[in-house]
């Protein structure tokens, strides 16, 4: 057909499976398993369905001016977005336009090179070494820009300030975004380098440590020129992309910090605990910072695990990639669903 020839073919990013049946153990797509803050189904229960028929505020600007007062910035340095990945799109779009190719690791994110190819933006992906780190020389070549996962996923393997505050200065002619949607888990956030660095956009998100994943909450730090060229992008392609339940809830969840802080807290100690017991099976992991393991076994094919947890009802990812093909990737649940998940393990690898 020849109006084929110009459609703009991509390869599009693969979610983790979502399924149907109710009585399954989901740790396959990294989300919370605790509900979000009170204060937010307060919020939900006390929403008056007649604003319903007006637009949204286009700016956010109570869920912009809640991220400005916890990360003490100013509102004019923070962008609100449809989730992380509608605002890591748009930075795309909005920053990458180089004829020099952007630079990310080989293992990584598998959106950054989906939304490379769907913008018609050059891209090098740089191998990592064998322990999943970054190599820091290779993002001090010439580039179109640089994005880096801290921590990085699907490994789970944080970088030191240093590492990445290198990178940051040998590029201060290109936009280096650091994605920090598991930082809240044990990495180390780079938002105090904003203060030297202008060329730095800082990404997070609330769906997994705020537990907010079904309301699509992402946003960007960074200095007031770099948020002021995502905001131009941004109106000039949906002005109205965050509704308004999802603000009034948003704020909310900012709010209470305290709440924060106890459900990541219950998640990491989890984490470690079932690290522990993981090892007594025979498995090994990198040292993960984030709300998810990256296990291998010494005797048993990942992709042979995997398929006995689906079997038993029991969901993680699993990706036949290079390199990766004998890692699985299990999200952090409650201790309950930990527990189970291990009662089977132990009983399976007999």
């Amino acid at each position: 057909m020849s109006w084929e020839n110009n459609v703009r073919k991509v390869e599009p990013y693969v979610a983790g499976e979502q399924p149907k049946q109710k009585d399954i153990i989901k740790l396959n797509t990294n989300e919370c398993p605790y509900p979000p803050a009170p204060g937010v189904a307060e919020c939900a229960k006390q929403m008056c369905t007649d604003n319903l028929r007006l637009y949204p505020d286009m700016n956010a600007q109570k869920l912009v001016d809640a991220l400005a007062s916890y990360y003490h910035v100013k509102p004019e340095q923070v962008f609100v977005g449809v989730g992380s990945d509608d605002v890591l799109a748009m930075s795309f779009l909005t920053f990458f336009n180089s004829d020099k190719p952007i630079l990310f690791p080989d293992i990584t994110y598998s959106f950054y090179d989906v939304w490379a190819e769907l913008f018609r933006i050059p891209y090098h992906q740089c191998p990592l070494d064998e322990a999943f780190q970054i190599r820091k020389e290779d993002y001090m070549v010439p580039n179109g820009g640089v994005i880096l996962a801290n921590p990085n996923a699907p490994t789970g393997v944080p970088e030191s300030m240093e590492v990445l505050e290198e990178i940051i200065r040998a590029n201060s002619d290109v936009v280096v975004i650091i994605d920090e949607a598991y930082v809240d888990f044990g990495g180390e956030s780079v938002l105090p380098l904003l203060e030297k660095y202008d060329n730095l956009l800082v990404v997070q998100t609330f769906s997994k440590s705020r537990a907010m994943a079904g309301m699509r909450i992402g946003f960007a730090i960074g200095n007031e020129k770099l948020i002021g060229y995502l905001q131009d992008a941004k109106f000039s392609f949906n002005s109205y992309t965050i509704n308004m339940p999802t603000i009034e809830m948003g704020v909310e969840a900012v709010k209470d910090d305290a709440y924060f802080k106890e459900i990541t807290g219950k998640i990491v100690a989890t984490r470690e605990r079932v690290k522990k017991e993981m090892t007594q099976l025979g498995f090994t992991f990198t040292d993960s910072k984030t709300n998810f393991l990256f296990a291998t076994h010494k005797n048993v094919p990942a992709q042979q695990i995997f398929a006995a947890l689906k079997e038993n009802g029991i969901y993680v990812r699993y990706w036949n990639k290079p390199r990766i093909d004998n890692y699985l990737r299990i999200t952090i649940g409650t201790d309950e669903q930990m527990d189970a998940m291990l009662h089977f393990l132990r009983q399976y690898l007999k």
